[in-house]
């Protein structure tokens, strides 16, 4: 098992960091040229800028049995189709079972978005420090949950 990370707007990259390192499970973020990440457990992965550049790299990269850790319900997909496993930076597990839905539901906010031509959301809220407790709570969950199953 390793951990992939679809870093460029991840706010768990810290959370994620410290966990591995713990678990000392082998640690990998990606990024695109136009961002700069200093990390001091695991490899950083820099991608040529390009839509889905970075997205592509991590799924080619990607091992059945790995974490990644995403808030793209579209490389959630990809994993779960490579027998990997998937977390929202929120701490929402991507399963079999969920991922059609959000993916639809993904779909209908886009085609509600443009047929507006306003904007009516006001975009995410702000990141607490509950959000980040319930994320590190979910992937500690995952990581032990994989780890029960390798050693069956």
């Amino acid at each position: 098992m390793r951990i992939l990370v679809d870093a460029d707007a991840c706010p768990t990259k810290e959370i994620v960091e410290r966990t591995a390192q713990e678990y000392k499970i082998p640690l990998y973020f990606f990024i695109d040229t136009s961002h700069v990440l200093s990390v001091k457990y695991g490899e950083v992965i820099t991608v040529s800028q390009g839509a889905d550049a970075v997205d592509f790299a991590l799924i080619n990269f990607l091992l059945k049995g790995d974490i990644v850790v995403t808030q793209d319900y579209g490389v959630a997909a990809m994993a779960l189709g490579k027998g990997s496993f998937a977390i929202h930076q929120s701490g929402k597990v991507f399963t079999n079972e969920n991922i059609d839905q959000m993916l639809f539901e993904r779909h209908l906010s886009k085609v509600q978005r443009r047929a507006s031509k306003k904007f009516h959301g006001k975009g995410p809220k702000k990141r607490s420090q509950e959000d980040d407790i319930r994320f590190e709570e979910a992937f500690r969950r995952l990581i032990l949950q994989i780890l029960g199953e390798e050693a069956k």
